[in-house]
């Protein structure tokens, strides 16, 4: 009776040793992953940076800046790996939730000669347009030529009219907006 209670604490003791096992060689392979993520991480945040620089500017300041903290969090010894990661996903998700926003907000729009502040609106990446706040001109971002263009006065109720449905001061509904197709010319 003594030996089959014996043989059977030995099998357990072998399997813990076993699993002991498998566990070092996992967590001597934690460098190896750590070596191929933190430069991925990298590569990730600058391609960030370009997809920002080449998209629609909605909110481009709070983009830019994410950016930056994401250049000073990896360079910050405090913050974990795993939370570097975690951060640099959470960029990217932001990211892509921007593709199906409906966000208005105030800026100041750059028109070359001279800066004023505006009322903005993005409906995700189809159309950001602008409005001056005494709401007598309107412009559409055109992403190709990267400038504003000026729209005519057929457009300034209907941005108005947008803006006031991102804010949730009207209930939505169709409204009027210019879109650039694709391949249009």
């Amino acid at each position: 009776v003594l030996r089959g209670y014996n043989d059977h604490v030995q099998r357990m003791v072998d399997h813990q040793k076993s699993v002991i096992a498998s566990l070092q060689k996992q967590i001597d392979g934690v460098d190896k992953v750590k070596q191929g993520v933190v430069p991925l991480m990298y590569k990730m945040i600058e391609t960030l940076e370009t997809f920002i620089t080449l998209d629609v500017p909605m909110n481009i300041d709070s983009r830019k800046e994410r950016v930056e903290n994401l250049r000073t969090i990896m360079g910050d010894s405090n913050v974990t790996t795993s939370e570097q990661f975690r951060l640099v996903l959470e960029a990217y998700e932001i990211e892509a939730n921007y593709g199906t926003t409906f966000e208005p907000y105030q800026g100041e729009l750059d028109l070359g000669d001279r800066t004023i502040t505006a009322d903005f609106v993005n409906m995700g990446r189809i159309a950001l347009v602008a409005q001056s706040l005494d709401m007598k001109n309107s412009w559409v971002w055109n992403n190709e030529s990267r400038s504003w263009e000026a729209l005519g006065d057929e457009y300034l109720k209907p941005i108005k009219e947008a803006i006031a449905m991102a804010r949730k001061q009207l209930p939505m509904d169709l409204t009027k907006l210019p879109v650039f197709a694709a391949g249009a010319k």
